[in-house]
């Protein structure tokens, strides 16, 4: 078979829960004398960690379609399993596509465990996962990444955070797949090397359940999700580009595609399977929730996609670039986030101050800092909350009146890396001062793409940064053609911002590079480059 029949072949059968043991190898594909039996191909999960639980996942890959899967897990303190402190059962079958989901509780606060699932006489890999800390905390350092286009390239990202030993979680901050055919938005370098399953758009259920399986198959993706727990939001292309509350750029219901409801009904239910996220049931699409970390930080994950997001005004207009004064972008009725969400923020960050949380952490998809190449006469991509400009007013006016210092934003999404000050107006020099931070409300780090392209041509890129800069006083770090990740290291001190890039993206390698480091010092939200130098580079993880 090609490369591409053969894959999609081979996904088509693990999606439709049927083990491909005649051409497919792997630990635990063979049971005790020699039968074939399920195997645990996608590997193993976890994520949503708190004090004293933390979700845990995979994916059994049966012999036959109408199997019932009886299986275990336990947890233990070392990586041998010999010190279980936590077990039970599971089930599953064809209706969840043979994933499991446990909610493991009764942990140790702020402590590692490993983890494994049998079956069957098969057995997973074993996992490492942690909870997060109840009290004093003295720093936390966490990963964050977003946009990991399969055909794009390879995911040389999660490869390098996997080596790491000094990172507590990851943050995924959405665009973990995306929803495009076969040769759409993808590397012409990597042609039947990356290539998609299926092979359309993916509409359906079974489609999206198919690229989150293909993802799932990625050995750095697993390797990640192997060794850290993950905090995930979606953004649009787990669903569709662009997507809104009640459609998307790429949904169009008159050629074919059906009802969006239906459509966004099928990529939150594979989603909600094929992720360890904490979900009521697998239609839940409520994904903004908050995390404890100790006394040093309250994570609060934003929905600015699928909750309550108006159409967005490019939309309306057929314009990508607006100006200031553009009714829509400025019209108070409309929100990005929707109106329960955003006073179930406010409350969360009042609550957040009151207990003595010592930073509040936003993990969020699209850019909240202003995006204009015209000093703010109009704004480059009304997607953003630039789009949605009297949301962003009120987010910040509640920050400003209620004194709510020390805030950090995380970001993906538009594929660069961006260092930046939060602020009402970055050009009225009579409220904002780059220099003293006089007027921020709060710092914003931008990740890089794991392998999507940047938004500009690579000639272009380094030009067009030194220009935004120009016409930024808020903006003190853009790179717009690299790829990579960010890690934010959290302390009583400050908030500081690393990002990396990897060298390439169209072959597997290892090398990376210390891109810059910016740091908000508590009690004063402007963001300035550090001088000190990075963490040396980090072992693997061996076990």
């Amino acid at each position: 078979m090609s490369a591409l029949s053969r894959r999609e072949f081979l996904a088509t059968l693990s999606a439709a829960g049927i083990a491909p043991t005649a051409f497919a190898g792997g630990r635990g594909g063979e049971r005790p004398g020699g039968g074939a039996g399920p195997a645990f191909l996608h590997g193993v999960a976890s994520g949503d960690p708190l004090h004293d639980r933390v979700i845990l996942w995979t994916r059994v890959t049966p012999k036959r379609l109408g199997d019932v899967v009886h299986g275990r897990w336990s947890v233990a303190t070392d990586h041998k399993l010999r010190k279980v402190v936590r077990s039970g059962g599971f089930v599953t079958d064809v209706t969840r596509d043979f994933t499991v989901k446990i909610d493991a509780a009764g942990l140790k606060p702020d402590s590692v465990y490993y983890y494994r699932f049998e079956t069957r006489g098969a057995e997973s890999v074993v996992g490492r996962t942690r909870t997060l800390p109840l009290f004093f905390k003295k720093r936390w350092r966490m990963a964050f990444a977003s946009c990991s286009n399969y055909p794009y390239g390879y995911f040389n990202a999660y490869g390098r955070i996997a080596a790491r030993t000094d990172i507590d979680l990851v943050l995924h901050l959405g665009d973990y797949l995306y929803e495009y055919a076969q040769g759409e938005y993808a590397n012409p370098a990597l042609a039947s090397l990356r290539d998609v399953v299926p092979s359309n758009e993916i509409l359906s259920l079974t489609d999206y359940r198919l690229r989150h399986a293909l993802y799932k198959s990625d050995p750095d993706l697993q390797e990640l999700h192997r060794l850290q727990p993950f905090i995930c939001v979606w953004d649009d292309h787990e669903s569709a580009n662009d997507a809104w509350r009640d459609g998307a750029e790429n949904h169009d219901p008159e050629n074919g595609e059906g009802e969006w409801v239906v459509r966004r009904r099928q990529a939150v239910r594979a989603y909600n399977e094929y992720m360890p996220i904490r979900s009521g049931h697998y239609f839940d699409d409520r994904i903004y929730r908050r995390f404890r970390i100790g006394n040093l930080a309250d994570l609060i994950m934003l929905d600015t996609r699928l909750h309550g997001r108006d159409l967005q005004a490019a939309f309306k207009s057929g314009q990508s670039e607006l100006p200031a004064n553009d009714p829509t972008i400025n019209d108070g009725a409309r929100t990005l986030l929707g109106f329960d969400q955003e006073a179930w923020l406010e409350r969360r960050l009042w609550e957040s101050k009151m207990r003595g949380a010592q930073w509040r952490v936003l993990g969020q998809q699209v850019m909240m800092a202003q995006l204009s190449s015209t000093f703010g006469q109009s704004f480059i991509n009304p997607d953003q909350w630039d789009g949605y400009r009297p949301a962003r007013e009120r987010l910040y006016r509640h920050l400003l009146d209620n004194d709510i210092a020390n805030n950090v934003v995380l970001t993906g999404d538009i594929h660069s890396s961006w260092c930046s000050d939060l602020t009402l107006n970055p050009w009225d020099a009579a409220a904002y001062n780059p220099q003293t931070g006089a007027g921020v409300v709060g710092a914003e780090f931008v990740c890089p793409a794991v392998t999507s392209p940047g938004p500009v041509p690579d000639a272009a890129a380094d030009t067009l940064a030194m220009q935004l800069r120009f016409v930024s006083p808020h903006m003190k770090y853009i790179n717009l053609n690299r790829r990579g990740y960010g890690v934010l290291d959290l302390s009583h001190q400050a908030a500081r911002c690393e990002i990396y890039h990897v060298a390439t993206v169209d072959a597997k390698d290892e090398r990376e590079t210390l891109a810059t480091v910016m740091v908000s010092e508590a009690g004063n939200n402007v963001v300035k480059s550090a001088s000190e130098q990075a963490p040396s580079s980090p072992s693997a993880v061996n076990f």
